[in-house]
């Protein structure tokens, strides 16, 4: 269920932050790990550089 939920958040921040803020599935293996918690780290950190980029 996390999973899917995390797709969904996934899917809109990849419709809404700029290019490049958000790794991709495999730059996430190898820089975050294979669980879920990494997927959310990788998202967290899109949404906070997407939101610095808007304040600068």
């Amino acid at each position: 269920m996390q999973w899917k939920r995390q797709r969904r958040s996934k899917t809109a921040i990849e419709q809404t932050c700029p290019a490049g803020v958000l790794p991709s599935e495999e730059a996430v293996l190898l820089l975050y790990g294979p669980e879920p918690v990494h997927e959310g780290e990788a998202l967290a950190k899109a949404i906070i550089e997407t939101v610095e980029r808007l304040n600068r």
